[in-house]
């Protein structure tokens, strides 16, 4: 079956020759970035989480002028355990519901492949034929897939569930990532109230957290592959609309809806 792969490969080989260049396999690969593994994804938008959340939360208290900069430091470090908490714990319960589910659905098709190979050869043939593959290459090909268990399943996950046997992700990493990124997030607006004054702590606070965005922006939109720049835009927008709309209820409302 290999000389069939070998023979499929190289009847494509004319039409990257064509441009002028052979093709690196790993070139092409280190193109395609890990959005299996729930980390990465938790750590990007983890920290883009945590400094929307705080800068908003911080911001809303500073609006209010009567409160002393002990209660903006007290409202930010609760802001940054209970939202650090929070979204770890989400994350974890997320993606291990979606892994106990997608375990399951594997053994589920694992019993089908054990129980009923002629049903599941069938569907192998039909996925291939759809694929525009010629019956009699597609019969080998499931021929070939389905003389190992192993790989039997890997092909159904992969064909008919659109998932990677290894590649369901870690809910503890992912928790970890998401913990730890959203408390340097939300600490970036509120570091500066620690050892300045509160009214320049503010303004320090604000540039900082509009610098951050601009740079988290420009990371979310090299890990999506969208323009950069575009994404360090609208990030810094989304933290102004934030920011803006709490300072202005906590200037509206000030001390006067406590007690």
């Amino acid at each position: 079956m290999e000389e069939l792969y070998e023979e499929r490969l190289r009847s494509a080989e004319p039409s990257a020759a064509s441009l002028g260049r052979g093709v690196d396999h790993k070139e092409v690969e280190l193109r395609h970035r890990n959005v299996g593994d729930g980390g990465a994804r938790a750590a990007v938008f983890g920290i883009s989480d945590g400094l929307v959340t705080n800068v908003s939360l911080v911001l809303g208290v500073v609006g209010a002028q009567t409160l002393g900069v002990g209660v903006v430091k007290l409202a930010g470090l609760a802001g940054l355990l209970g939202g650090a908490f929070s979204m770890a714990a989400g994350e974890y319960v997320s993606m291990k519901a979606q892994g106990e589910l997608l375990e399951r659905e594997l053994e589920i098709e694992r019993s089908e492949i054990a129980l009923y190979p002629e049903g599941e050869w069938r569907e192998l043939v039909s996925i291939y034929r759809n694929r525009g593959i010629g019956a009699e290459l597609a019969e080998k090909l499931a021929d070939h897939v389905m003389a190992d268990p192993q790989r039997a399943l890997e092909a159904h996950a992969r064909e008919e569930l659109g998932i990677d046997p290894d590649s369901l992700g870690s809910p503890l990493r992912a928790a970890m990532a998401s913990f730890f990124t959203f408390s340097i997030g939300a600490l970036i607006p509120l570091l500066p109230f620690f050892f300045l004054r509160k009214s320049l702590a503010a303004v320090v606070a604000i540039v900082a957290s509009a610098l951050a965005a601009l740079v988290v922006g420009g990371v979310l939109g090299l890990f999506t592959g969208r323009s950069r720049s575009w994404s360090a835009l609208r990030q810094l927008f989304i933290c102004a609309v934030a920011g803006a709309a709490t300072f202005a209820i906590g200037s509206l409302v000030g001390v006067s809806g406590i007690g």
